[in-house]
């Protein structure tokens, strides 16, 4: 019995081999297919990469020219050369108790703070849009207004920063003025500079300012060379303040908390460090973003939205023009490495707006979403950032980007960026520009105090609220304003207490016009930031 079972057992085992074999077959077949099939898409998109038309977008150009007027609009200090009939001398005694003059820089949005945390994040996407872009602004002239306000952050960042530890990232009581509705030219509202220091550190805050200085370093090489180099050493020893005394500063200043509270400082770190190295070409820079802190900080893998509190992805971006273009200067084969993870994050950045919903959350109008609360912040800093990454793409000819078994080419980037653009500017449901003064439909109550009232009347803190109040449009365009934007189901409430959805802020005026600049007109060599 033995002895005539064992050929049954034999051949049921050469049986199940022969099936495992045929599987492995049958896998190893669609592998190849799917390779071939790969292959020969990325042979045809190769020979067939479309190109962006030749030539000057008249609807961009116009409406770079109106987003750059809302620098002036916000404006604090004596006005110099101020095109903006409504808009006066202001803020001229802040810092003077400090022996400082905090007189120029930005107000925030609609009040009359100056937050020196979003503030500084401004002056370092628009330097980074004027590095970028400079010969688009210059083709519709705008390059110099865009310098011109650049260097109005600037001037005052210089000022906030009197020694190599303190930095001061406020002017003005947040409480005080939200009690008020007042012009800045009126108010009479006592101003304090608040600062971190080695008691009360800020690592986010003093590493965002310390990349805009040096990102606006490089926009001033060849203009200033002392002013460059003033800002490159304000640069340098905010960095090194803000990795010696790590904190969030929104924890050291608790009072910070209702308004621009900090998630963390590690994208801030990097983010800093990434333009240092850009201004300098110091090769610590490249090993502080890479072996020393980029496991522990960069968060590979994992795309963010990049935004006023997340640096993430723009930083993954900007250190992946390194990569498409190189260094220029050997490094090791660990920080190759790295930065090729930076590279392979900010693709992933780019594959969540390319792959359709549900990984990439839209309106039905077709606008990115993220939250209610300043939803254009996150359309428009992604669009900036797609249109970036497909010149990178495009210079380089690099003719794809891989996403969940799809080929993307850099024109598929430009049309994400270019209906954001789009959207913005009137192409959505409630047929509104979102971009003050573009169009023929645009918000007529944006959440502004200097725009909302009538510049002959006499109002203190408290009775300038009947202008909030009033069912009057404003008397005045904040023109360029880019507001908060629509909900989720791509409505928009033109109220002027409607602070969510109608209040303006200078850093989404410094993405639009960055994404304006980077749409205007297609032709693009690559710039060398030094």
């Amino acid at each position: 019995m033995e002895a005539k079972s064992k050929p049954i057992a034999d051949s049921s085992e050469w049986h199940s081999w022969l099936l495992v074999a045929f599987i492995a077959v049958l896998v190893a077949g669609a592998a190849s297919i799917t390779i071939w099939r790969h292959y020969h898409q990325l042979q045809n998109k190769v020979l067939h990469l479309r190109t962006p038309p030749d030539g000057v977008m008249q609807k961009y150009s116009d409406a770079l020219r109106i987003s750059t007027q809302f620098f002036d609009v916000q404006k604090s200090g004596r006005l110099e050369n101020n095109h903006i009939e409504w808009r006066g001398d202001s803020g001229l005694q802040d810092g003077k108790e400090e022996n400082l003059d905090l007189s120029k820089g930005l107000y925030d949005a609609g009040d009359l703070i100056k937050f020196g945390f979003p503030m500084a994040f401004t002056a370092t996407v628009l330097a980074w849009s004027i590095l970028e872009y400079g010969q688009h602004m210059e083709e519709v002239k705008e390059l110099k207004h865009a310098h011109e306000s650049l260097k109005w952050i600037t001037d005052y960042l210089i000022n906030a920063h009197p020694s190599d530890n303190v930095l001061y990232i406020q002017v003005g009581d947040p409480d005080v003025d939200h009690k008020c509705w007042e012009r800045p030219e009126a108010t009479t509202e006592k101003r304090p500079a608040l600062q971190v220091n080695i008691s009360h550190p800020g690592s986010d805050v003093a590493a965002e300012t310390a990349a805009a200085m040096a990102a606006a370093s490089l926009v001033f090489k060849n203009q200033d060379a002392h002013y460059s180099k003033s800002l490159l050493d304000h640069a340098q020893k905010l960095f090194q303040f803000a990795d010696s005394y790590r904190a969030v500063y929104s924890e050291s200043i608790p009072e910070i908390q209702d308004y621009y509270n900090s998630s963390g400082y590690y994208d801030e770190l990097l983010w800093a460090a990434t333009w240092l190295y850009h201004a300098t070409g110091d090769g610590y820079y490249i090993s502080y973003v890479t072996v020393m802190h980029g496991d522990a900080f960069a968060d590979w893998g994992n795309p963010t939205w990049f935004s006023w509190d997340d640096k993430l992805a723009g930083t993954q971006v900007l250190l992946s023009r390194l990569n498409f273009f190189g260094l220029g200067k050997e490094i090791s084969m660990v920080e190759n490495m790295n930065l090729q993870m930076y590279r392979r994050t900010a693709e992933a950045v780019m594959c969540r707006v390319l792959l359709p919903p549900p990984r990439n959350q839209k309106t039905k109008g077709g606008l990115i979403w993220v939250t209610e609360w300043d939803t254009l912040q996150y359309s428009i800093a992604t669009a900036f950032l797609a249109v970036v990454f497909s010149n990178y793409m495009f210079t380089s000819k690099t003719p794809y980007v891989y996403c969940n078994g799809r080929l993307y080419e850099s024109m598929d980037l430009r049309e994400v960026a270019i209906s954001q653009a789009d959207y913005v500017l009137g192409n959505n449901p409630m047929n509104m520009s979102y971009l003050v003064g573009f169009g023929r439909n645009y918000p007529q109550y944006v959440h502004h105090r200097g725009a909302s009232i009538p510049i002959n009347t006499n109002t203190s803190c408290e009775d300038g609220f009947k202008w909030l109040n009033s069912t009057k449009p404003n008397p005045y365009l904040a023109i360029g304003a880019v507001v908060g934007g629509p909900f989720l189901n791509d409505t928009y409430i033109d109220s002027r207490n409607n602070s969510r959805q109608a209040e303006p802020t200078t850093y989404n005026s410094a993405f639009f016009v960055g994404l304006m600049s980077g749409l205007v007109t297609s032709t693009h060599v690559l710039r060398s930031f030094t």
